[in-house]
């Protein structure tokens, strides 16, 4: 099992289209339909810091989510835009345990 978290902040002229491309890589994870990855991203209360949390159970799991063209067009498009924090990822899976389940929320 891997997990990373990965967080940035937008301007915020660009949440609205940050927003679009989110859903266009949720909607292609969704038609793959593979239960070995789970993806959620969520726009936080200051409405420009968004946060990605992406659980992948296997190698095959973890080239999924990058290998999708909308989601090398999401990171083209948020490195373009110029965001105010750029995206930092955390690997959670060592030291870590989340106890739950993750609803793909946005």
């Amino acid at each position: 099992m891997n997990a990373v978290e990965v967080q940035y902040t937008v301007k915020a002229e660009y949440v609205e289209t940050n927003k679009a491309n989110i859903q266009q890589v949720m909607s292609d994870l969704k038609e793959i339909n593979s239960p070995d990855i789970q993806y959620s991203a969520f726009l936080l209360d200051d409405s420009k810091l968004f946060v990605h949390f992406v659980m992948r159970a296997n190698d095959e799991a973890q080239k999924t989510p990058s290998e999708l063209p909308s989601f090398q067009e999401f990171q083209r498009q948020l490195r373009e835009s110029g965001p105010e924090a750029p995206p930092n990822g955390e690997n959670l899976s060592s030291g870590r345990v989340f106890l739950g389940y993750f609803l793909t929320v946005f």
